[in-house]
């Protein structure tokens, strides 16, 4: 058998909390600028993830850094590595 680690680089995302109704998941934003191809105009794609956040830190309007992992379940295989800066409160 083959004793190595594979060792790869794991994708991490930056992106706000939009949901953090459902325990121990919530669910990213992540927005991206792209030139349209033939306009040539800057737009914003958006996607949202489910990411895993063990302890619930996570609240909604946080800015969050997410990493790919294994998958937890059907659409969720990322997790919450480290909320980068807390939502002020209104």
């Amino acid at each position: 058998m083959n004793d190595q680690v594979k060792s790869g680089l794991t994708r991490s995302l930056t992106g706000r909390v939009v949901s953090d109704k459902m325990d121990k998941t919530v669910s990213v934003l992540i927005e991206r600028r792209v030139k349209h191809p033939l306009y040539g105009k800057i737009v914003r794609r958006t996607k949202k993830y489910l990411a895993h956040d063990a302890q619930n830190q996570a609240k909604v309007g946080d800015t969050v850094e997410i990493q790919e992992g294994r998958p937890v379940s059907r659409r969720k295989s990322w997790v919450v590595s480290r909320v980068l800066q807390v939502a002020q409160e209104l």
